[in-house]
């Protein structure tokens, strides 16, 4: 019979009174959620962002990511994860009203292209912030490829309500450590246990065993991967294809070696790696014949290009850089980002896989989590690697520790801690919506044909569609689905209103502006490199 770690049954046995008297309210959350826009065929749209949806530059719900055509919604932040779902559902809805006949794609791996050139670079507009934002984006085109940034996927945020960082720091009798080091050295432990078990999310939760032969755009097709139809190329036992070599991808930031041990270490790498020219990008050009082709030659050109599946975060002010606002204010919120869209759920995500990932995160935090050394991060890499690849393959099995354990066998001992969690999480609402998700997903571990790659390659292989055709039947579906059901009445003209807003604000931005576009990249790159010293706090 498996025995709770002591550690955990410890701290979850701490929080049971205070959370049944109702002394810890819930996690709060918000989603990113791309989707990219294709047109009736099923290829990348080349139209620009739709005036309908407003400024991409300054609307604070619809934007683009890398593309042109790759939509990102953000919802705000709230407490119920339906509220935040129902919020997404209203963005789809206001979309599909204004995007003609064109549809936005379902799936992680992109839909039809034809090149390189086919993925238009997102256009910001003329003011420095937003020819910045086009840089980089040009930056990453001359680096990676534009390929790569047609890929979507969900980004799921989250923070811990102030009273139970309280309760925690007085249950540990921390009181002495000021409440903005505590709480950031938690995220960091929380992060650290992330790292060393998301493989468990890329089972669970990976939805892309195939992609369209066009993603290669004319590179040679791995030997693992087998085609399906004329266009299509599968793999037998994959979960995330997004999540592997073909997708994200940057083999010169596995100089950066970060493992979250502390937020001093994690700030000081970043400002290295912004700092630190490499000479392949400086082979490159940066600024030739009068056209920028990536801010500069630096591993990094901004903190944003660092490729994780999780990362740390604090709203930043207009003055400073993510990681010089985790510097000052410490560590707000968590951004999870190794979750693919799953095609055969509307929105990409569902309140299910909400309540599991609330589970999982907050068992991230309660469990004991010591420091990773280079070699156990270099086998928290494997591990991820052969989920994504074989995560599906019976026969597969994970490092942990000195032994090697089958998905079953490690993810059932997970699911068992998990239950406590849920538990406890549940003293907060109505029913047992936590322990529901874990019982809901647990028989995906025994049964891979359960997760959604599972489910998607079979579909596949049942109907012998090619994956493009089978995902633009998808989208069209869920178009008719978004435009059939009405709209929060207010929420509707909350979104008219920001389309002026955004962009009458894009508009003032740029007539305000007075400084060259070379004098304002200066004086951004030399803020970047700044150290901040911390706020004053009371602890």
């Amino acid at each position: 019979m498996f025995i709770l770690s002591d550690s955990l049954a410890t701290a979850i046995a701490r929080l049971e009174d205070p959370a049944r008297r109702g002394d810890v309210c819930r996690l709060r959350r918000g989603i990113e959620k791309e989707g990219l826009r294709v047109d009736p065929a099923g290829h990348i749209a080349r139209t620009p962002h739709p005036a309908a949806l407003g400024s991409k530059l300054t609307h604070p719900h619809i934007t683009t990511d890398y593309s042109e055509a790759l939509l990102e919604y953000i919802t705000p932040v709230y407490s119920r994860p339906q509220d935040a779902l129902d919020f997404l559902a209203d963005l789809h809805r206001f979309s599909y009203r204004r995007l003609g006949d064109e549809l936005i794609w379902p799936a992680s791996m992109p839909s039809r292209l034809d090149g390189n050139d086919s993925v238009d670079i997102a256009d910001f507009g003329r003011s420095n912030v937003g020819i910045m934002k086009h840089v980089y984006r040009k930056g990453l085109d001359v680096r990676y490829g534009r390929i790569m940034q047609s890929i979507a996927g969900i980004h799921y945020n989250v923070s811990l309500p102030d009273d139970l960082w309280e309760r925690l720091r007085e249950l540990e009798g921390a009181q002495a450590t000021s409440m903005k080091d505590f709480r950031s050295a938690r995220y960091f432990g929380l992060i650290r246990n992330f790292r060393r078990h998301s493989w468990l999310l890329l089972y669970l939760f990976g939805a892309s065993p195939a992609l369209d032969r066009s993603f290669l755009s004319g590179r040679e097709v791995p030997s693992w991967l087998q085609a399906h139809g004329r266009e299509t190329l599968v793999s037998e036992f994959a979960t995330s294809l997004r999540m592997s070599d073909l997708g994200y991808q940057n083999k010169v930031q596995a100089q950066i070696k970060i493992c979250f041990n502390s937020l001093s270490n994690f700030v000081t790498t970043l400002r290295h790696a912004i700092s630190t020219p490499w000479p392949d990008y400086q082979a490159l050009g940066v600024h030739e014949n009068g056209e920028w082709r990536q801010l500069n030659a630096n591993i990094l050109q901004i903190e944003n290009e660092y490729y994780s599946d999780i990362r740390p975060k604090r709203v930043t002010r207009h003055d400073e850089t993510p990681s010089q606002a985790l510097e000052s204010r410490g560590v707000e919120y968590i951004e999870v980002r190794c979750l693919d869209l799953d095609p055969f759920e509307p929105l990409g995500i569902d309140d299910t896989q909400i309540r599991f990932l609330d589970t999982f995160l907050m068992w991230c935090l309660l469990a004991e989590s010591p420091w990773i050394p280079d070699e156990e991060c270099d086998r928290l890499d494997d591990n991820r690697r052969l989920v994504v690849e074989r995560g599906r393959d019976p026969e597969l099995r994970l490092t942990h520790g000195r032994r090697q354990r089958s998905i079953a066998d490690w993810g059932g001992e997970i699911i068992t801690e998990l239950r406590r969690v849920a538990d406890l999480l549940d003293r907060l609402e109505e029913g047992s919506p936590h322990g529901e998700a874990i019982t809901a997903l647990a028989p995906r571990l025994d049964d891979p044909r359960l997760t959604p790659s599972g489910r998607l390659l079979a579909h596949l292989r049942e109907t012998g569609e090619e994956l493009s055709d089978a995902m633009l039947a998808i989208a069209r579906a869920q178009r008719q689905e978004f435009r059939d059901t009405p709209m929060d009445p207010a929420r509707e003209v909350m979104f008219d209103d920001l389309v002026g807003i955004s962009r009458q604000q894009q508009a003032d931005i740029e007539a305000a502006q007075t400084e060259r576009f070379d004098d304002f990249l200066a004086r951004y790159a030399e803020r970047a490199r700044e150290s901040r010293v911390a706020d004053g706090e009371v602890s």
